[in-house]
């Protein structure tokens, strides 16, 4: 058994599994040694990675189609995997209504802090307190550079990920003196099926999910965040340390405009 496996295994668990990001993170950990329980909607995509984990890597796998936005979420995922230790929680799954924040109803709001907020924070306490009386493990939250500053037209989404950048910050100092590591992956465009649906032209400094879910996996233990790509990382650099964030801001909110699309509404982030 790998370090990795040993520190974090012998279960994880992957939610916002069915592609992308989600998908790649479930085949890497995979790849070194750890079960994995799949969580997300689609039932079937659940179903097609699943059977690919199996095939590949000779690892157990749980397909769990749950809405993440459902209040009691982390107390039935955990009665469908009381059987099993969970070491690792990776938490990619979000919500990101887009548009004028006033133009969108309210429950697309309230949505999206349960799906980005409440979830995380539900299933980090339940398994996060197992991990740290067992002394070992490890807690990935899905950020994005949209954390660093508002971000007009994704108002909601952006501020949802400054929340998961924070409480993974907080929760990394917090827990490291129990053995469990705590890390927010901030990755900038990546072209993950979405993506391409959305943005076909591509972005500056966009990476392969691989990449990124390989940067975060390596900087698990070593810090509170990361940032994947070098592009990204001087452009977050930029953003946060060079400009005033009213400049920021500005930035955020023209480029949200230029991805207006014909129905107002830009076209959503990975």
């Amino acid at each position: 058994m790998t370090r990795f496996a040993t520190k974090y295994g012998p279960w994880a668990l992957v939610a916002g599994a069915s592609e992308g990001l989600g998908a790649e993170l479930a085949r890497q950990v995979a790849a070194r040694g750890l079960h994995v329980a799949l969580v997300a909607r689609g039932a079937e995509a659940l179903e097609l990675l699943a059977t690919k984990l199996r095939d590949e890597f000779s690892v157990s796998v749980r397909t769990l189609a749950i809405d993440l936005a459902a209040p009691d979420v982390a107390a039935s995922i955990a009665t469908r995997l009381a059987d099993v230790e969970v070491g690792l929680v990776i938490y990619n799954a979000a919500y990101a209504p887009s548009g004028e924040f006033l133009a969108l109803a309210a429950e697309e709001h309230l949505r999206s802090l349960a799906v980005n907020a409440a979830a995380p924070v539900s299933l980090i306490h339940h398994f996060g307190r197992a991990m740290a009386a067992r002394g070992r493990g490890g807690v990935i939250l899905l950020s994005s550079l949209a954390a660093f500053q508002g971000s007009p037209y994704l108002a909601t989404y952006g501020a949802t990920k400054a929340f998961n950048l924070a409480l993974a910050e907080a929760l990394w100092f917090e827990l490291r003196p129990h053995g469990v590591d705590v890390l927010a992956c901030c990755p900038g465009a990546t072209r993950t099926p979405n993506f391409l649906r959305v943005s076909p032209g591509g972005a500056p400094g966009q990476l392969e999910p691989e990449a990124v879910v390989a940067d975060a996996l390596a900087k698990l233990g070593r810090g509170p965040f990361t940032v994947a790509g070098v592009f990204n990382r001087w452009a977050s650099f930029a953003m946060r340390r060079l400009l005033p964030r009213r400049v920021a801001v500005s930035i955020m909110g023209r480029e949200g405009r230029r991805l207006l699309g014909p129905q107002g509404r830009p076209k959503p982030p990975e």
